[in-house]
C-alpha cells in the first residue's frame, strides 16, 4: 500500500456531554453576540465571492437545502460584518445531476471571479474540477460524491465522502450480519460500492475478506438497480433470495417472523426511498431482516414517511460522517437556520448535505479569518489554496469533524482517494422511530479503508 500516514495522533474533541456543551455555548456566544464577528475590520473590506451548487428539481439525487444553506450563512454572516470585514457573496447554480451542466456551473464560477467553490455537490467531478483547475479555483468541502474530490490538489474534503460510509456500514453490520445484499445504482459511482462495503464486513468481523461465518463471508451480493427507478420489486426479491429470506424458495423461516444473521443493505440515494416502499411490500410475505444504509440514503423524514416506528426502517442500521441531527454541536447551525431561513422549507437541519454546507463554509470563514490576522486584505483563489495547503493551523469545526488540516502529512494512505484526510464515521439507528446515535463519539475506519483490496491487488 502507498501513501502517507500521520506522524502523530489525531485531535479531536471526542464528545462527552461536558465537552459539547462547552463547544456549543463558545459558537453560540458568537452566534447571539452583538457586532462584528471577531477580526472584522471597523472599515468594509472588498467582497468575497464564492459559489455553492447542487442538483434540484431532478429525477435523481437532489439537494436543494445546500444552496439554500449557504445563502443564509451569507445573510447570517454580513449581518454581522461579514468575514474579517469582507461581505460574503454567495452564488448558486444548479448543476441538474448532469456533467455539461456541472461543467457550467464551473465556468461561471470563474467567469464571476469566485475566490472558492464552498460545500457542494456533484457526482461529475470530471467535469467541472478541469475548469476549476485551470483557474486556480479551491473546491472547499464538497458532499463526496465523485472520486475526483478525493484526488484534485484543489480539493480540500471535510468527509470521507461515500468511500468512509460504506465502509463504515459494513463494520456496523458485521456484528449482526451473515448473509448480506448490496442493492445499489448502476453506475460508475455505484460501482465502487461492493468493495467498500465487503471491506466494513470484514473488517467488522475481526478478519480480512473472508472473516466471520456465514453465507456472506465477508462479501456482500451485488444487487444492481437503476438510479431513477419508479419499482423496485425486482431488486428486493433478489436481495431478499440472495440473504435466505425467501420463503418461496427456502421454506425455513415463516412470514412476519425473523431471518437471523440476513442483511439487506440500500444506498440509491433519493431512489432509496422507493426501493424501501417496494420493500415494504414485499416484506409482508417474507421473514423480517435487518436493514442497512447511509444516511443520505436514509434519514429522518424517509423514516417517518415510511411508517415510523412500524415501518420497514425501525431497527435499520445507518452510518454517517457527522453527530445525530440532535447533538448539541449543531446547535449553532440550528440558530442560523432560525434567525435567517425559517420559513425555507429546503433546508432541513438533519441532512447531511445541509451539514456539510455549513462544516465547508467554517472551513472558509476559518481560512478568511487566518489570512486577515496576517495582514493580507486581497482574499484571492491563490491566497486560499495557499493558506489550507500549507496549514499553519488546524480548522475547528465545533466537534463535528475533527480538527481539519489539509498537509501532505494530514493525507491518509487510501488507495483511489489520496485527499481524505478524515476518516470518521457515526453509528446511528432507527430506534422507535428516531434516528439516534448508537455509541457515543467517532469510529474511524481509516485501517478499514487502506487494507481493502483493490482491482490492483
Amino acid at each position: 500500500m502507498t501513501g502517507r500516514r500521520r506522524p502523530s495522533p489525531r485531535h479531536f474533541p471526542r464528545a462527552s456531554a461536558t465537552a459539547a456543551a462547552a463547544c456549543t455555548a463558545v459558537i453560540a456566544s458568537l452566534l447571539s453576540g452583538c457586532g462584528s464577528l471577531p477580526g472584522a475590520g471597523s472599515g468594509e473590506q472588498e467582497p468575497v465571492t464564492v459559489m455553492t451548487w447542487a442538483p434540484e428539481g431532478t429525477r435523481t439525487t437532489n439537494m436543494p437545502g445546500m444552496p439554500a444553506m449557504a445563502q443564509a450563512y451569507a445573510r447570517w454572516v454580513n449581518s454581522r460584518g461579514g468575514i474579517a470585514g469582507h461581505p460574503l457573496k454567495v452564488l448558486t447554480c444548479n448543476e441538474r445531476n448532469d456533467s455539461v451542466e456541472a461543467a457550467r456551473c464551473a465556468q461561471r464560477a470563474v467567469d464571476a471571479g469566485a475566490v472558492a467553490v464552498v460545500g457542494s455537490y456533484s457526482q461529475w467531478g470530471r467535469s467541472f474540477m478541469s475548469p476549476l483547475e485551470v483557474a486556480g479555483i479551491p473546491f472547499i468541502g464538497g458532499y463526496g460524491a465523485s472520486a475526483e474530490e478525493f484526488s484534485s490538489p484543489l480539493s480540500y474534503p471535510v468527509n470521507g465522502g461515500q468511500a468512509a460510509l460504506l465502509a463504515g456500514n459494513g463494520r456496523q453490520l458485521a456484528a449482526d450480519c451473515r448473509r448480506v445484499a448490496l442493492v445499489r445504482p448502476d453506475t460508475i459511482q455505484g460501482d465502487q460500492m461492493p468493495a467498500l462495503l465487503d471491506a466494513g464486513l470484514g473488517g467488522g468481523r475481526g478478519g480480512g475478506a473472508g472473516a466471520g461465518t456465514g453465507g456472506s463471508r465477508g462479501r456482500a451480493a451485488d444487487i444492481k438497480a437503476p438510479e431513477t427507478g419508479t419499482d423496485y420489486s425486482p431488486q428486493v426479491a433478489a436481495a431478499l433470495e440472495a440473504v435466505g429470506a425467501d420463503p418461496a424458495r427456502y421454506g425455513t423461516a415463516k412470514a412476519g417472523g425473523e431471518a437471523p444473521g440476513s442483511c439487506v443493505a440500500a444506498s440509491l440515494g433519493d431512489s432509496t426511498d422507493t426501493f424501501f416502499d417496494s420493500f415494504r411490500r414485499l416484506q409482508e410475505s417474507s421473514p423480517k431482516v435487518q436493514i442497512g444504509s447511509v444516511l443520505g440514503s436514509v434519514d429522518q423524514s424517509m423514516v417517518n414517511r415510511s411508517g415510523g416506528v412500524s415501518g420497514p426502517l425501525e431497527g435499520a442500521d445507518v452510518t454517517g460522517w457527522y453527530p445525530a441531527a440532535g447533538d448539541p454541536r449543531w446547535a449553532p447551525m440550528r440558530r442560523v437556520i432560525t434567525q435567517e431561513a425559517f420559513d425555507d422549507n429546503r433546508i432541513d437541519p438533519a441532512d447531511q448535505g445541509v451539514q456539510t454546507t455549513w462544516i465547508a463554509y467554517t472551513v472558509l470563514r476559518a481560512v478568511i479569518q487566518q489570512l486577515a490576522d496576517q495582514g493580507v486584505e486581497d482574499i484571492t483563489a491563490h491566497a486560499l489554496q495557499t493558506t489550507l495547503d500549507r496549514g499553519d493551523r488546524t480548522i475547528d469545526t465545533g466537534g463535528l469533524t475533527p480538527m481539519l488540516r489539509w498537509r501532505d502529512d494530514d493525507m491518509l494512505a487510501v488507495t483511489d482517494f489520496p485527499r481524505i484526510v478524515n476518516a470518521d464515521v457515526t453509528y446511528q439507528a432507527v430506534r422507535h422511530g428516531q434516528l439516534v446515535a448508537t455509541q457515543e463519539g467517532f469510529v474511524d475506519v481509516t485501517a478499514t479503508l487502506e487494507r481493502r483490496p483493490t482491482d490492483d491487488d
